[in-house]
This record gives C-alpha cells, structure tokens and sequence, in this order.
C-alpha cells in the first residue's frame, strides 16, 4: 500500500451506520416513517420518533447484556422493531444477525449457533419457530416483540423477555459511543441450494459506503417514499433502510406480507404515494397481476421499481410502464456484496438511438456497475476476457463492500482470487460498460461442445405475454451430454402450446439450441428468499429425491 502526504482531514472519523438514523432525526424529524403493524393496520411515527425509540432499545438491550462482541439475532418480518434493530444493535457495538424465517429448521438453527447469537429478538407471530430453535441452540435470552400486551402471550421459551416492556422503562437518551467502523454491523447468510449456508459480515464502514453509493446510484432523496418489500431479513433488505434514512426519504415498512397479500401493498403503494420499492420479478409480476385485476388502474407514474434476483422479463416492465406508468429497474447482487453491484437506471446517449426491440434488452441487463465497484470477466483460466458482448466468462468482482472471506470458513480459496469475490455468475461485458448474465455455473447448459444460456431461453419464453414464469435446466443426453428442458407457467385462463414456444424462441435461438422437452406445470419450485430452485427441478426431471 503507497502512502504519500498525509492529510489534514477527519480521517479517524468512524463511519458507523447509527449515524445515518442520526442525521434523519436531527434534519428531517418530521418525516414519516409508516408502518404495518401485527394486526394488519397502518400506523405512523417519524424519524424524531424513532430516533427516540432506537435510544430506548439501546438502553433495554444493554440492560440485558447486550454489548460490544455481542450477536443479536432478529427474527421478523419487515417491521418496525426490525427497522429499529437496525440501528440500536449496531450502535452498542454488537453484530445483528439475520435469521432467514423461511430457512428450514437445521438451516436455521446452524446459522443461529454458527453465529454464536446469544440474544434473539422474535416477532410473537413467529414463536413457534423460535421454540423449536431454543431445543438445540446456545441462545441465553429471548426477547419477544409484540404489539399485544405481554400477559396475553403465551410460549414455552425460557429466558424470555418482551421488548416493549423493557423499552417502556428506559431513559428517551443513550449516550452512544463511536463504534471502531470495521465492526461488524451486520451478518447475513446465503441459501444456496448446496452445503451449510455460509456466513457473510458486514462492516460499519461498508455498510455504510454501500448506503452512500446506492443512494446515489438510484438517486433516491428527500422527497422519496421508499417501501423495502425485499424481507429485512434478506440481506438486509438490499440497504433500502439505511437508504431511505440516510436520504431523509419517508419509510414504508409493509410487515408481514405474502404473495398471496398483494392487495395491501399495492393499496400502499397509491395511499402512501411510494416512488422507490424493491423486489423479485416474483413479487412484481404478483403485484402487477393484482393490478390488472382492479376496476381502477392507479397512477404509479413517479415509481421506481427496483428488481433484482433474476432478469426482469420484458413484459413485467411494458406491463407496468403501458399499465401504471411504473418504471421497472433491473439491479445486480448478491449476499457477498452487500448486495448492490450495478444498477440499469437508464441508456447511456453515447449509444445512441435504439430500436425499441434492442433498447428493451439493454435495459433489462444488468446494467453497470456502481461507483466503487470493479468488475471483470474471466475465463477458465482466469484470464481477462475483452468487454465486446460475446465473450463469456466469470464475473469477479471487488470494492469495498464486497466480502473477502466466509465467517469461520478455514479454506476459502473456492470463491476468492485475492480480494476479487468469484460470483459464479457466468457472464458478458459490452464495449459500453454493461453487464449481462447469461448463466450460473453450475446452470449453463453444454450442449454438443457449445453453450446456451438458460436465462436468456426463460426470458425469450417469457416474452410471450402469455407466459407468467419458465425456467430451463440442463439435463443429460447420451449423444449431446446435455440438453435445454423448459417448464411454463402460464397466465390464468391463457393457452399456449409447447410449439408455439418454440416458434417463438427461433426468434433468438438456432433450431438446434430448441428444448426437446417443455412441461407446463402450476408453479415453479423456489428458494427461501424467492430465487427459481433448479436444483429441484433436475431432481424432479430425473425423478430423483430433491432433499
């Protein structure tokens, strides 16, 4: 590392993310925060509110032990108490976890004890699943998050407290100590399909920069109404809290919800008047399903939907654009990352005037990468690969919110080249900047020595207004060694035929490049967090047992 001249400036000044909730508080302590409590009604405080309720939490937790080293598990939906965590925890000093709720139980109850979480902080509606924890985990003391009172809740749990309660009887001020910035703020864990989750630990400093960086990068500012519908408990709901604080933007916070429960969120999307939301093309096809349903279509023209996990089809953003005049943004990450890495906010000038056909394909790529973030695509070998569009390897990426280690994993050499986080995502750069994912790893398919993008293939069928979801897998062929297999979805009360999917992908694809099976099937399987399990698809393919 060069040195040259030092500076004058406030180079030891911590960045800790408490002060992001600080600086909402003390500029913008009127703006709402809104949120959807256990019994399904809305209610409303502000940032000088919550402020004074991340001072009391703070108190209440200290009082219980909680403090710097300490691990704080937090599993809830995305509420208010859940936003306050966010702070309180990190401003003690101590780490808070993120319990996935929807992570089988020996997943679960690994991360818990592999996190060493001495104290939990459990929405009463998800008791049952912390009782089960409690019977194999080293948890000291249960804190117990409810809106009802503490005598009308009953569990088995011993060691258990109420949050609230303990909250009432604290001072409204808590004299928070600067936090050393490369302490862990946070902790997440992956759901990959294969092995133990692994653990990912988010520095101050990172989280930080990431909420300065995304900030920007989405330009997001006060007169933003910012609704994290990603769970909280999902990598940090992609940073839109501290976001939304840091930017002095009015909070939504949904609580408990499904994709079954789309009618309360889109009602808050018009009520609240939001204009930055994030999501899964899951979760936005559901809500744009609902839409379409109503007599009255609303006026979403000042939203921005900000999707990510997979590649938002083409639909999904004419729907909403043509439908509600919503703007569908395609975003890039992942747990390792904090998560965000690129943002497809708009078309570069330099390239000009696209056809409406290429202009749509740009922009549902993965667009380019933030400021701070370094990207490279490599082949087998690791050697760089040209930004030409064509040439495909493995996105490695690094800045300083990337990770550079696994939590207590010994041997990490697998997913790190030096400080570069290898994605295992497959790839292509353009000479414009823009990244695009063609595949996973372990999801390309090799067919007769050549590659084809199962992404690309599931978009292309998606393509068809008809067609709600795809996803294509790889499987195995005596004289190719593997084949595209694609299972439909298709829209309520609509008909395709396996045919007509084809005709439609000789749009994009050679004849030979074609799937030889297509399956139309009611749903496709997924993981905790909403991603397409083709794991569980091949097993389904290859009538083997998925577990």
């Amino acid at each position: 590392m060069l040195r040259g001249i030092p500076s004058t400036m406030g180079d030891d000044y911590q960045l800790n993310v408490l002060s992001l909730l600080r600086h909402a508080a003390v500029n913008f302590p009127r703006t709402e925060v809104v949120h959807r409590a256990s019994d399904g009604e809305w209610a409303r405080s502000t940032y000088g509110d919550e402020w004074t309720r991340v001072n009391r939490m703070a108190h209440a937790l200290e009082s219980l032990g909680v403090g710097a080293g300490s691990t704080v598990g937090v599993l809830d939906w995305n509420s208010r108490r859940h936003f306050e965590a966010y702070f309180a925890v990190p401003g003690l000093g101590a780490t808070m976890v993120q319990l996935n709720l929807r992570l089988g139980e020996a997943d679960l109850g690994y991360v818990v004890n592999h996190s060493q979480a001495q104290f939990v902080i459990v929405d009463e509606s998800l008791l049952p699943i912390a009782e089960k924890l409690a019977e194999a985990s080293y948890v000291k003391q249960w804190i117990i998050a409810t809106d009802s009172p503490s005598s009308e809740v009953s569990t088995t749990l011993e060691n258990a407290v109420f949050l609230e309660d303990l909250m009432s009887e604290q001072p409204e001020v808590y004299d928070f100590e600067q936090v050393e910035e490369s302490t862990a703020a946070y902790a997440g864990y992956t759901t990959g399909t294969t092995g133990k989750p692994k653990g990912v630990y988010y520095s101050n400093r990172a989280s930080y920069l990431h909420t300065m960086a995304i900030t920007a990068g989405l330009k997001v500012g006060y007169t933003d109404v910012v609704m994290p519908i990603t769970p909280m408990f999902h990598v940090l709901s992609w940073g839109f809290p501290q976001m939304a604080v840091g930017a002095g933007a009015k909070l939504v916070l949904p609580g408990r919800f499904s994709a079954d429960d789309m009618g309360a969120i889109a009602k808050a999307f018009v009520d609240e008047e939001v204009t930055v939301a994030n999501g899964a093309p899951a979760i936005f096809s559901g809500l744009l399903e609902y839409i379409r349903a109503q007599d009255t279509t609303p006026d979403l023209s000042r939203a921005r939907l900000i999707s990510g996990s997979t590649e938002p089809p083409v639909s999904l953003m004419k729907g909403f654009r043509d439908l509600t005049g919503a703007e569908v943004i395609h975003a890039y990450g992942a747990s390792e990352t904090t998560p965000v890495v690129s943002v497809n906010w708009e078309i570069k000038p330099e390239l000009g005037d696209l056809d409406e056909d290429a202009a749509w394909q740009l922009k549902r790529s993965q667009g380019i990468p933030v400021m701070g973030v370094e990207l490279r695509i490599v082949d087998p070998t690791g050697e760089d690969l040209p930004h030409d569009g064509t040439s495909m390897g493995e996105v490695l990426i690094r800045g300083p919110w990337i990770t550079q280690a696994y939590h207590k994993l010994d041997d990490n050499a697998e997913r790190f080249d030096g400080d570069w986080w290898k994605s295992g995502d497959v790839g292509v750069m353009n000479e414009a900047g823009y990244l695009k994912l063609t595949d996973r790893l372990k999801d390309v398919i090799k067919s007769g020595g050549e590659w084809i993008s199962s992404i690309d293939m599931e978009n292309s069928i998606m393509d068809d207004a008809r067609v709600l979801e795809a996803a294509v897998i790889a499987v195995p062929d005596e004289k190719w060694d593997e084949r595209p297999a694609a299972y439909v979805v298709l829209r309520d009360g609509e008909s395709v035929t396996a045919d007509e999917i084809r005709e439609g992908l000789l749009k994009t694809f050679a004849k030979w490049q074609l799937p030889d099976t297509i399956e139309f099937v009611a749903e496709l399987p997924r993981t905790s967090v909403g991603k397409l399990d083709k794991k569980v698809l091949r097993s389904q393919h290859l009538g083997e047992d998925a577990s």
